[in-house]
């Protein structure tokens, strides 16, 4: 196993927890808000936790609902309510490999049918089965080889 191929496998071991979550809406008055209310914390008292003025962690709960919060912030805001801020990515594709198949089969097309056009235009046209085997072929190499070109 290479170290390209064992680095993916245990990202994706990772990454599988969140899938989940993917359907997952968050509160209309975002995370921190909702927690806050919900356990019947104040406003003053969150900014006393967070060692900010009461109009900065009003400011801080809105620029959640308006998703233009860091990390940093969303993580003191969680710690300053007993919480612990988790984050993660999830492949559209539904995994890695799947993410890689894509790129690769889209790669290889490109590819293949570059070289097969060529051909044509020297009368040595390729059959659609010819052409579909060496789209599968080169898809097979490139998600071994995971060139950068996948991701141009």
């Amino acid at each position: 196993m290479n170290k390209k191929t064992l680095q993916i496998e245990q990202l994706e071991s990772k990454m599988k927890h969140f899938s989940k979550l993917t359907t997952l809406v968050s509160p209309p008055t975002g995370w921190v808000r909702a927690t806050r209310l919900a356990l019947g914390i104040s406003l003053q008292q969150m900014a006393k936790q967070l060692k900010i003025s009461k109009q900065s962690a009003q400011e801080l709960e809105q620029r959640e609902k308006e998703g233009a919060i860091t990390i940093k912030s969303l993580s003191d805001a969680a710690e300053a309510l007993n919480m612990k801020l988790v984050y993660g990515f999830v492949p559209l594709d539904g995994s890695l490999d799947n993410l890689i198949e894509r790129k690769a089969k889209e790669l290889a097309t490109q590819i293949v049918l570059r070289t097969s056009n060529s051909m044509k235009l020297e009368n040595q046209k390729n059959s659609e089965e010819r052409i579909k085997k060496a789209i599968k072929d080169r898809t097979v190499e490139l998600k071994k080889e995971i060139p950068k070109s996948l991701w141009d």
